[in-house]
């Protein structure tokens, strides 16, 4: 399936789509041509101002404070990766050899330019209209899932926390298996040498949230 099955949206102006999925490796191995750097800062712009919208009038139990702790999570760059693998965006980036010889299609960094930069693509194209369906079809669920509880802190902190209270920290170890473009992490957490817990992820830091997670589940 092209990319655009995927987004379920069809750009007007192809040229858009081609420049979202230019990476800088390519603008800095060739000068004349240009990278996506701009557009992912508008993309950037437009998801924050969806989201916020999102949350202000379909939460409407949620305080100010609730609402940033739900954007922060949702549009942060593990969060912006991890959709980013679920539409397999890696396979279309556009990358200087050196970058794809280091694994660049995997890089969670790359993964979020580039879907911030479609975002941006998008509204250029046909508006905050057509930028909006697509934002709520990839990020509903992150955000309903986020706001049932706002004020919970993440594992790793929660595990760090609790471990700390006894002078002690959390140790993680994390291998990544597969194709660049489906990456998969598995990770351990160890306190004083000791596994406590292990988990799985499309990122690291979702791996090392789920080992966390059962480590915490093992101390209570």
């Amino acid at each position: 399936m092209t990319l655009e099955g995927k987004l379920g949206y069809t750009f007007e102006n192809p040229g858009l789509l081609r420049l979202a999925l230019t990476h800088r490796s390519v603008s800095s191995d060739d000068p004349s041509r240009i990278d996506n750097e701009r557009l992912e800062f508008l993309g950037d712009a437009v998801l924050q101002l969806v989201i916020t919208d999102l949350l202000y009038k379909s939460y409407p139990h949620l305080a100010e404070g609730q609402m940033a702790k739900v954007r922060a999570a949702v549009v942060s760059g593990p969060a912006l990766a991890e959709i980013a693998r679920s539409i397999d965006l890696g396979v279309f980036i556009e990358l200087a050899p050196g970058e794809e010889r280091t694994g660049g299609r995997g890089k969670d960094s790359i993964l979020a330019d580039a879907l911030e930069a479609i975002l941006g693509s998008v509204y250029l194209d046909s508006g905050i209209d057509s930028a909006g369906e697509i934002i709520l079809s990839l990020w509903a669920d992150q955000v309903a899932d986020r706001a049932k509880s706002p004020g919970i802190k993440d594992y790793k902190t929660r595990l760090q926390e609790h471990v700390a209270r006894d002078g002690r920290r959390p140790v993680y170890e994390v291998e990544g298996s597969g194709p660049d473009h489906d990456r998969r992490f598995s990770a351990v957490v160890y306190v004083d040498g000791i596994r406590l817990g292990s988990g799985e992820g499309r990122s690291k830091k979702a791996a090392e949230q789920s080992a966390a997670q059962e480590a915490l589940a093992s101390l209570s």
